[in-house]
């Protein structure tokens, strides 16, 4: 009979400070007791201004990494993949086309052989869908990253909406 493992809890989110998942991501953890950290751009600049000041993320000394110099905000993408034990990625997949930062995650992941999981947060299933993909390894830091809230209107609250949930059910394992 096979026994089945229920997936632990991340000790430490990390995420970029962009709106949308970035921000949205630190806020649930946060909001779940979950300690939160990453890397962000150069002066915590985001696509609506400064990043705000209770998000606890330190800036890179530059904004785009000499892996990705054509990708604004490269470096804190890369450095958050370099620093985490996994990263998921939360994006529709039915978005027309991927934003390049978002494209960059997924890429400096597969580079470095980091466990990767991208993740549709409107799919009935998304939520199972990450804590069985947790439940097969042994992540203590985890990244989570995706598109800014001006590339894909709504996808703050489909984040927020989705990771309630699944801090939820890893407070109860």
């Amino acid at each position: 009979m096979a026994t089945y493992k229920a997936p632990t809890r991340p000790k430490v989110i990390l995420s970029g400070g962009q709106s949308g998942v970035d921000q949205a991501a630190i806020r649930a953890a946060m909001a779940a007791g979950i300690l939160c950290a990453g890397w962000c751009p150069p002066d915590r600049w985001c696509e609506h201004g400064r990043i705000p000041d209770d998000l606890p993320l330190t800036p890179t000394p530059s904004e785009r990494s000499p892996n990705a110099p054509d990708i604004p905000r490269s470096q804190r993408t890369e450095w958050n993949v370099r620093d985490s034990d996994a990263t998921l990625v939360i994006v529709p997949l039915d978005m027309p086309s991927p934003d390049p930062g978002t494209g960059w995650t997924v890429t400096a992941a597969k580079r470095m052989g980091r466990p990767l999981l991208v993740v549709d947060p409107h799919l009935p299933d998304a939520c199972d869908q990450v804590l069985s993909w947790l439940a097969g390894l042994e992540v203590e830091i985890l990244n989570i990253a995706g598109p800014s809230e001006q590339q894909c209107p709504g996808i703050g609250l489909a984040t927020k909406n989705l990771l309630e949930v699944i801090f939820d059910r890893l407070r109860c394992t």
